[in-house]
């Protein structure tokens, strides 16, 4: 490689790191938001309201490309992502209105762990014995998080940890769709997919909500299209392996949130186990970006 390309790389990773601290302090927000709401919202009336104005980032990409953005042959599998990705989005609202933020944060973090072996269930991608490895790490940390036999495991942690298993299988559709889709194309379908579906369970827990209440739930959508538009950007630019370990510090900013907002104070096994879930997926994540090189410099597709 050479020096031009390193420091364009660099550049690049940079870049990609700073896209996704601004996406971990953007979602960090929007969660504390939701804990908020919940209190007067039901959680799934407040997921409708978050899809429906997580559109107002996007309009900006309707005015430049106009509707060239919707254009997709794939239009099944983007239905079937978005399905997947509102019962995700309402087990996760739901677990944050009722357990503790950082614990909630923490377990989602074991998605990727799951993606792994989804996706060696799914394309019969190998897996050798260091990312076996890791993934017995990351389940590790998911028990020390929820330390089952020394405290009753929630209704909270388990909607959490649901979340996570259906989240890695949307992880694994999006890297299908992306070998076809670019990602303003699955961005805009999440949206106008879920957010009509989403209309059908919060109509049955529905008030109408204040003008304060408004205002909050319009924040709650912008921070989720800004969030994602970020984490998207963030991947698109910088090498995953490198700005992945920038996203653990989700658990720093909602630990700063949830003590301001909530007095919640985080207990010692839920930073643990987080850190021990988060280095997994960073191992997962390392191991995957070297399969690839390897790959390719044999001329793998």
């Amino acid at each position: 490689m050479s020096d031009n390309s390193a420091q364009a790389l660099k550049q690049s990773n940079l870049r990609g790191l700073m896209w996704l601290l601004a996406s971990g302090i953007v979602m960090s927000g929007m969660h504390a938001s939701i804990r908020h709401v919940s209190a007067v919202l039901h959680p799934f009336e407040i997921a409708f309201f978050r899809l429906l104005f997580g559109l107002l980032p996007l309009l900006p990409w309707f005015f430049k490309l106009g509707w060239a953005p919707l254009k997709t042959n794939r239009i099944g599998m983007l239905t079937l992502r978005g399905a997947l990705n509102l019962t995700c989005m309402l087990a996760f609202f739901y677990a944050l209105s009722i357990t503790p933020l950082v614990e909630v944060t923490a377990l989602v973090f074991a998605a990727p762990i799951f993606a792994t072996i989804g996706a060696m269930v799914i394309y019969g991608e190998r897996v050798g014995l260091r990312r076996w490895a890791a993934i017995a790490i990351g389940f590790l940390g998911v028990m020390v998080v929820l330390r089952p036999g020394f405290q009753e495991i929630g209704q909270g942690q388990m909607l959490a940890l649901f979340a996570a298993i259906v989240w890695s299988v949307c992880m694994i559709i999006i890297k299908s769709l992306g070998r076809t889709e670019s990602s303003l194309t699955i961005t805009l379908y999440m949206s106008l997919i879920m957010a009509p579906l989403a209309l059908i369970p919060a109509l049955w827990v529905w008030q109408w909500p204040t003008g304060e209440q408004f205002l909050w739930l319009a924040l709650i959508g912008v921070f989720g299209g800004l969030g994602q538009l970020a984490m998207t950007e963030a991947l698109k630019v910088g090498e995953t392996h490198i700005i992945m370990p920038m996203d653990f510090t989700r658990l720093i900013w909602i630990s700063v949130i949830a003590y301001v907002a909530f007095a919640e104070v985080p207990g010692f096994y839920t930073w643990i186990g987080g850190a021990i879930i988060f280095a997994a997926t960073a191992f997962v994540a390392w191991r995957e970006r070297v399969a690839a090189v390897a790959g390719m410099r044999i001329g793998r597709p």
